[in-house]
């Protein structure tokens, strides 16, 4: 059978190994239920949201696609989301993570067991009123955040969520800012978050933006005592060392965790295995001495897919083609501790808000240190206790 990989592969060429590690392991066990071989046909995006849903056209259309896999970005999400949506087939999307794609729209035929954006506020403020006053000793009304992010519908759901988690919490939120992820110069949005005098900056980015947002910020001399990412090109670490170096130590990141951070002993039998086998070959496939959280993401999504929701189509439902296969999806249940990522698997049934959407999915708070990444928070999972404030002599400590 065919999946489609939907993926920008262009700028980002490594996303195309992680679904393409999962259906590799598939088919050298026979394929889906031993039995069907996965046939992946490559789709690029270029980044662009029309080239993305030229292409969805195009797989459904000529190639006779049922199922499109992928999508790495939130602008390309949520319109592929209703074009797919229109004409009946699969949207399982890896990646994107705007709570847009699903609020209110009742979807049937697109699913999505990533994290979704409302998710990263909830860990934001989480993360500050249970350490403001034992780390900074404040607080947490007198806490002030900035939020600035990126204005498509990636950044402007996760600032929409840290700036009412935060205001839940008590926490002050002195700015919210959008800019294009294409801006020539960030200096005006840095001279703000200076005025505002803010604590703790939340920030959703691409990765050019973000270098951009740094290196004014760097140039300008603002300090803070701590920079929230939100994955995306928060979690493109090496690309942010291979700029500034030692100076985003002790940054922390909001993002579904990286498999190979997980204790297995936490998990599922097997599930340690399984994150192994997709750590040695993502290496071997790219040369990568580190692997990111979109590996995990791409390649945990594909995995629920190929095996836990094929399968079911075909042996409960008769068939591969789209209406057994939202079948299938529906039935899932895995708990927690039953995937790489640590979160367990149940989608929102329709005639919910977040119809499509994993019930199950969480992230987490990490924290870097040259080449070491550690979890903070959940506390009860952490295998780090976090640091913070940014310690003195540090670039952009307070």
């Amino acid at each position: 059978m065919k999946i489609a990989d939907l993926s920008s592969r262009g700028r980002r060429p490594q996303l195309r190994h992680r679904a393409q590690i999962a259906i590799d392991l598939v088919n050298e066990k026979g394929g889906v239920g031993g039995k069907t071989k996965i046939a992946p046909v490559a789709a690029d995006s270029q980044s662009k949201p029309d080239v993305a849903i030229n292409e969805a056209e195009r797989l459904i259309s000529q190639e006779k696609i049922d199922i499109i896999n992928g999508v790495y970005a939130s602008s390309h999400a949520v319109p592929l989301a209703a074009k797919v949506e229109q004409q009946k087939k699969i949207l399982w999307i890896t990646t994107a993570v705007s709570t847009a794609v699903f609020k209110d729209k009742n979807l049937q035929y697109v699913f999505r067991a990533q994290i979704h954006s409302d998710q990263y506020g909830q860990a934001f403020a989480s993360f500050l009123a249970e350490h403001a006053q034992g780390k900074l000793g404040m607080d947490p009304k007198d806490v002030k955040v900035a939020l600035i992010h990126e204005d498509g519908p990636y950044g402007v759901g996760v600032a929409a969520a840290d700036e009412a988690y935060a205001k839940q919490a008590g926490i002050q939120v002195v700015l919210r800012e959008g800019y294009s992820a294409s801006a020539p110069d960030l200096s005006v949005l840095v001279t703000k978050i200076k005025r505002a005098k803010a604590d703790v900056i939340s920030h959703a980015g691409y990765n050019p933006d973000i270098t951009l947002f740094l290196r004014q910020a760097r140039e300008s001399g603002l300090r803070f005592k701590m920079l929230f990412g939100a994955g995306a090109g928060y979690s493109q670490l090496d690309k942010l060392r291979a700029t500034f170096g030692a100076d985003i130590d002790n940054f922390c990141n909001i993002d579904p965790v990286p498999a190979q951070l997980l204790d297995p002993a936490k998990l599922a039998p097997g599930i340690g295995d399984l994150t192994n086998a997709m750590v040695t070959r993502y290496k071997a496939k790219t040369g990568a001495t580190e692997v990111p959280p979109h590996c995990s993401m791409g390649f945990n999504q594909t995995w629920v897919l190929l095996n836990n929701v094929l399968p079911v189509a075909k042996e409960k439902y008769g068939s591969f083609d789209p209406e057994a296969i939202r079948k299938a999806a529906l039935d899932v249940d895995i708990p927690a501790g039953g995937t790489i990522q640590g979160y367990g698997v149940k989608f929102f049934p329709p005639g919910t808000p977040l119809s499509g959407q994993n019930e199950r999915s969480t992230p987490v708070v990490m924290q870097n240190a040259g080449e070491r990444i550690s979890v903070v928070w959940p506390t009860n999972i952490r295998t780090q206790d976090p640091v913070f404030p940014l310690p003195k002599g540090s670039t952009y400590g307070a």
